[in-house]
């Protein structure tokens, strides 16, 4: 299938990188029956499904610590859930069998399917919070931007940093009623902002890279995509930054009864911390 990026830091054998790329192939081969179809969850366990499967066997021995699905009932790869043969390595595993649920059901294009591994223990398990706040930049952004500054002054240092205006950046922002106050800051800074519904694994990935069209990616989006998003700019060496984002006075809560401090910044070593990580996607559409 046509689409898929394998991006790796680390050693990996070549048989466990095959597997895994089947695997997010296979779940984009089956979400893509359902394109244009209307219907959001037979998308998703569509994919799940194939995914699933063709993880049996894969030659390692994974747990999932990034299952997707928890936040909105619909199908997914558990928390806990153990995928692979049982032999070496060992790895915690990040999956989202279609990212972009939406977009598929409506015929739109943007939708992946994604795994990510590191070692087993080190990728952060965010329990019962849902949301995150991030953001993301290739290595100019190192040691240059702070989720604790405001975007404006994180635009300016970047711009600096990068030797460009500030009127030359694009920023993604998830087009979400949360980031209205963002998106007109952006805007007065002078930057452009490029809108997406969904798929901020994309992004992230997007804004990682050398090359891209795409300079930082600001807001919050999803905790699972977000720990998903930190394997991919581990291995591309990028920078990120995230902090717990809860939405609801229930989800503060459940965050506080499950141990977070939802203040604390989160760095990269803090998101996964190796430098050994896998993360392969395949476009759906």
């Amino acid at each position: 299938m046509s689409g898929t990026t394998v991006l790796a830091r680390g050693d990996f054998d070549p048989a466990l990188v095959a597997a895994v790329t089947r695997a997010t192939e296979a779940a984009a081969r089956a979400a893509g029956a359902w394109f244009g179809r209307g219907d959001k969850d037979a998308a998703d366990g569509a994919a799940v499904a194939a995914m699933r499967a063709a993880l049996v066997n894969a030659p390692f021995d994974g747990t999932v610590v990034i299952g997707e699905g928890e936040k909105d009932a619909a199908p997914m790869l558990a928390n806990g859930e153990r995928l692979g043969a049982g032999n070496s390595p060992r790895c915690d595993v990040a999956v989202d069998p279609l990212d972009g649920t939406r977009l598929t059901a409506e015929g739109l294009p943007g939708s992946i399917s994604v795994i990510a591994l590191a070692p087993a223990d080190t990728m952060f398990d965010p329990l019962d919070v849902f949301y995150m706040d991030k953001i993301v930049a290739g290595p100019v952004g190192i040691g240059v931007l702070d989720l604790r500054r405001s975007a404006t002054q994180n635009l300016e240092a970047y711009a600096i940093a990068a030797g460009i205006p500030v009127g030359e950046l694009v920023v993604v922002v998830l087009d979400k009623p949360r980031h209205e106050s963002l998106i007109a800051e952006i805007r007065a800074a002078r930057a452009t902002v490029r809108l997406v519904g969904e798929g901020d694994v994309l992004a992230a990935v997007a804004a990682a890279s050398a090359g891209s069209d795409v300079d930082l990616v600001l807001g919050i989006g999803g905790t699972p995509e977000g720990i998903v998003a930190a394997c991919a700019v581990r291995a591309l060496g990028g920078f990120m930054q995230g902090r717990l984002a809860p939405q609801s006075d229930e989800q503060l809560a459940m965050a506080i009864a499950a141990g977070h401090d939802t203040n604390r910044i989160l760095e990269l070593d803090d998101l996964v911390a190796s430098d050994r990580v896998l993360f392969v996607s395949t476009a759906v559409t």
